[in-house]
């Protein structure tokens, strides 16, 4: 059975949820730490590996993760988190099953046909309520 895998638009899903939109609105961190706090709830109820993927401002693409955490990218200055996405998309969407979760059309598009699923930021909502054990 293939591994899977959960990549994450974090921008395009921060926009999306209106709670999250809020918490931007007050500072980009707080936003940002809301939805990998949510993302690494999922991957530890479920098992699915999660990749989230944000907007950087670098020099170069930045990557963190713990051993059992959540991998978390952030894209060069100039360089969209899609690029990102479609990157891993098209390197592992043949030998993993991924599922994308972003509301960028084309980003869906590119992603489904390197062989991943995509699913909107909402689906994505009820994705992570559904695997929640309360």
């Amino acid at each position: 059975m293939r591994a899977q895998y959960l990549i994450v638009d974090g921008h395009s899903v921060i926009f999306a949820w209106p709670e999250l939109r809020a918490l931007h609105g007050r500072r980009t961190s707080l936003a940002r730490e809301a939805l990998t706090r949510r993302l690494r709830d999922y991957q530890d109820w479920t098992g699915t590996r999660v990749a989230v993927v944000f907007d950087g401002k670098g020099s170069a693409v930045s990557a963190s993760s713990e051993p059992g955490e959540i991998q978390i990218f952030y894209s060069r200055a100039g360089q969209s988190a899609d690029s990102i996405i479609e990157r891993l998309a098209s390197k592992y969407g043949e030998r993993f099953k991924l599922l994308v979760a972003t509301n960028d059309i084309l980003e869906q598009e590119t992603a489904g046909a390197c062989g991943a699923e995509c699913i909107s930021a909402e689906a994505l909502r009820w994705l992570l309520e559904e695997a929640s054990p309360s």
